[in-house]
């Protein structure tokens, strides 16, 4: 299962990772109770339609402590300080296994999507949200604070050097990669520098129309994605750079950053791949199921 912040998905993998069966529900804004309700039914649901019991992996916004077990850093709000994982096992009656939605997009994507192969893939959400998971040789990296890949709440590099006020992140900090590259804050920096408020979906169209003003909303958004991702790069150095989420759909990211990223990144040549995703948005859910077979 998929718990997003509009929607929550469920897919029946069989053993070979074919999809046998899809439904998706709206998730309950703000409402951790009938969150619960709803991925108590499309389970046993899915269940009935397969004739089968199955194991159970859900991917989600945010982690779990390691110290109190309960949700931190979500941005699905309702979540933070709940015992998501106890709740949902009881209802469910049987042992869940829980990742962040960003984990389990970067696991989907290694096992058998864009980074098949690759002994090292960084996956990365680009959305509502921004997002990062880290898989090494098949398995998921979660680290001993449960952050590993959290990219999207360090600093821009050169955040603040455009002569702007740093924009404000629900993380109550200023500055994130989040606050710059999400798609509501791509829409944010539109406005603040056209005075035109359109969603990321009406400045690409718009941009590829000869808006020029929504051109330079993209050149900006793609110089700052370069900046974040060469700083992956020179720590994590991964073979594989997957995109997801909403803003993977932007075509000219493929060729567009890995130019702009080359001038940062601490080698003289740079053999990382910037890739769309296998499975587009399915990917999130479809690694929640690979939770039983790989990590």
């Amino acid at each position: 299962m998929d718990l997003g912040g509009t929607k929550i998905e469920i897919v029946v993998l069989d053993p070979a990772g074919d999809i046998a069966l899809r439904r998706r529900a709206p998730t309950p804004a703000g409402d951790y109770a009938a969150t619960l309700h709803t991925i108590k039914m499309l389970v046993l649901e899915a269940e009935s339609e397969i004739g089968s019991r199955a194991s159970v992996g859900i991917a989600m916004p945010g982690a779990l402590s390691l110290v109190t077990g309960l949700v931190k850093n979500s941005n699905s709000t309702c979540l933070n300080g709940r015992p998501f994982l106890q709740d949902v096992q009881a209802l469910l009656e049987r042992e869940v296994r829980v990742q962040n939605d960003a984990n389990c997009f970067a696991l989907s994507e290694a096992v058998d999507g864009a980074g098949r192969g690759a002994a090292v893939v960084f996956g990365v959400i680009l959305g509502t949200g921004v997002g990062g998971g880290i898989v090494i040789e098949g398995k998921v990296l979660a680290g001993v604070n449960a952050i590993a890949g959290e990219w999207g709440h360090n600093p821009l590099p050169l955040a603040g050097s455009e002569g702007e006020p740093l924009p404000a992140c629900y993380c109550g900090r200023q500055g994130c990669v989040e606050a710059y590259l999400s798609g509501p804050a791509m829409a944010a920096d539109h406005e603040r520098v056209a005075g035109e408020r359109f969603d990321a979906v009406t400045i690409a169209r718009r941009a590829a129309s000869g808006d020029t003003a929504c051109a330079a909303t993209l050149d900006r958004h793609a110089r700052r994605l370069a900046l974040a991702l060469a700083s992956v790069v020179n720590i994590l150095d991964p073979e594989v750079i997957v995109l997801g989420g909403g803003l993977s759909n932007l075509s000219h990211l493929y060729d567009r950053v890995p130019e702009l990223w080359r001038p940062h990144v601490f080698s003289d040549e740079v053999r990382t791949r910037l890739v769309p995703p296998r499975h587009g948005d399915s990917s999130g859910v479809r690694g929640a199921a690979w939770l039983w077979g790989n990590a």
